[in-house]
């Protein structure tokens, strides 16, 4: 490989995924660096864990545009002077228009194995529907919710003592992981996207 894959990360919270993902790019041998981290609100964790890396920040905050559009051509063109390979939506609270799609591919973490509880009560809807196995799922984002191609997915049981913040953060925990590893993956192999089936490696780029 000639040089790292290049990595923008879009966060609105805390960033604990943006850190595990900082946490893996200081190895070289993991393939990616993140060249910047991008947020829809000032002040928040997620920026400071990147200003404390020495990671380039930017901030677009929807209020600050008079349109929708205006706010996601502008994202668009911030994201583009990074020249990044991936992007990567870490928490990033804000749906980003296919225009955007077709310019970057985009990946995107939710709390629950997709298809089943999309939307932002993932864990919830788990436990309320009795279900015995949740878990996390990466895929690539398009203009639904949570409905873009499947990269990868990981399990994680259900106890009979769980509440939705102790299943949550089972989840939180096994998607960092996932997440780490297969943006790994992408990065030293290389990813293919053909309609809604998505395979790393074996030739893909």
């Amino acid at each position: 490989m000639n040089r790292p894959t290049r990595l923008v990360v879009l966060v609105s919270g805390s960033g604990t995924n943006l850190q595990a993902l900082l946490d893996a790019c200081a190895d070289p041998a993991y393939g990616a660096r993140v060249v910047a981290v991008g947020a829809d609100r000032e002040d928040i964790e997620g920026l400071a864990r990147a200003e404390r890396a020495g990671i380039p920040t930017f901030v677009r905050k929807v209020s600050d545009f008079e349109t929708r559009e205006g706010w996601d051509a502008s994202l668009a063109t911030v994201v583009e002077r990074f020249e990044p390979d991936l992007v990567v939506s870490a928490g990033f609270m804000k749906l980003l228009s296919p225009t955007f799609l077709d310019r970057f591919l985009t990946l995107n973490t939710h709390p629950a194995l997709c298809p089943a509880f999309p939307g932002m009560h993932g864990p919830r809807d788990a436990l309320e529907h009795g279900v015995k196995v949740t878990g996390a799922t990466l895929f690539v984002v398009d203009a639904g919710v949570d409905t873009g191609p499947i990269i990868a997915q990981v399990p994680v049981a259900v106890e009979d003592d769980d509440d939705v913040e102790s299943l949550h953060e089972r989840i939180k925990t096994a998607e960092r992981a996932m997440l780490v590893d297969t943006v790994g993956r992408i990065a030293r192999e290389g990813i293919t996207v053909e309609g809604r089936k998505v395979r790393i490696g074996a030739g893909a780029r």
